[in-house]
């Protein structure tokens, strides 16, 4: 499946900082970037198309057709002339206790994924902030190791963990990485809910996907958390989707390192060509299954193995 559509330019800067992490070594002519986001090819091109090519292209796509409508919607005054829609700022958020979610390893062939929901009191504010809380990708592996267990210690927390081959046994077409994230998140959000009857005034997810196609997406699981503001970004806006962010990232170290010793091989994080040749080492040296175990077989890494 390939969708193509042209973004603005309040949309590209977005686009480009979120994908900057998971960028191919190569471009294509006349293209920004290319990337890899699980099974689907991202690319970015000069004139400003946006082309989403692979089984989950669609719901790749929507994210940002959803947010080109919202950062670009007008409304019509009655004397005629145009008001543009405020996009929901995170500053809205800053003043109040929230619970927020968020999630690692969906991007990393290797490793599970990992989703935390956390619960931040204004009276935490000031701990957090002097830790140097943010949006875990922007912070060193070491720093995070450093503030993670701080964290851990004072922040009520949730977190979720799929291994690989629960994962490789339920992805399909219908259950894709969208769907599966918004259960692990559903999951960790009504976990720690239940822990204690916190006093919040929101529930805060970093936007993956349309609220409508989330909501579908736990249509069918027994104990939903619903009323929950997605945000773009919000991992660094929203402090407790920041301790989110750091503590699955924490934890997804910590398992990454497990796995690593299991195979005696540091296994690489994300999924470029440095991934593909540990595979196949891997894969030579202790099979098909025993890799099936640690890696996300959908990806495309998966494919070039021999």
């Amino acid at each position: 499946m390939t969708i193509v559509f042209k973004i603005s330019d309040n949309l590209k800067n977005k686009v480009i900082d979120y994908y900057k992490d998971k960028r191919k070594e190569k471009t294509p002519p006349y293209a920004i970037f290319q990337a890899m986001e699980d099974d689907t090819t991202i690319t970015l091109y000069e004139s400003g198309k946006l082309m989403f090519q692979g089984t989950s292209a669609d719901i790749d796509a929507n994210i940002w057709i959803d947010l080109e409508k919202k950062l670009n919607e007008r409304i019509i005054n009655q004397d005629g002339t145009e008001t543009k829609v405020k996009e929901k700022k995170a500053e809205d958020f800053m003043a109040l206790s929230t619970i927020g979610s968020d999630e690692v390893g969906t991007g990393d062939f290797f490793g599970p994924i990992v989703v935390t929901a956390t619960f931040v009191s204004t009276n935490d504010f000031a701990f957090l902030k002097n830790l140097g809380v943010r949006d875990s990708k922007k912070l060193t592996d070491e720093k995070i190791k450093t503030i993670a267990p701080e964290i851990m210690k004072r922040i009520p927390y949730v977190t979720t963990i799929l291994d690989n081959e629960t994962y490789n046994k339920y992805y399909s077409k219908s259950n894709n990485m969208n769907k599966i994230k918004a259960i692990l998140h559903n999951k960790a959000l009504y976990e720690l809910k239940n822990k204690k009857n916190f006093n919040y005034a929101k529930i805060v997810i970093d936007e993956f996907c349309s609220q409508e196609n989330y909501y579908k997406y736990i249509d069918s699981v027994p104990d939903k958390v619903m009323h929950i503001t997605f945000m773009t970004k919000a991992e660094d806006q929203v402090l407790s989707v920041g301790c989110a962010s750091i503590i699955s990232r924490y934890i997804f170290l910590q398992k990454m390192d497990e796995l690593s010793d299991m195979v005696h091989i540091p296994l690489p994080k994300g999924a470029g060509n440095n991934v593909d040749k540990i595979a196949q080492e891997i894969k030579d040296e202790y099979g098909l299954d025993y890799l099936q175990q640690i890696a996300k077989m959908n990806f495309g890494n998966a494919s070039k193995l021999n």
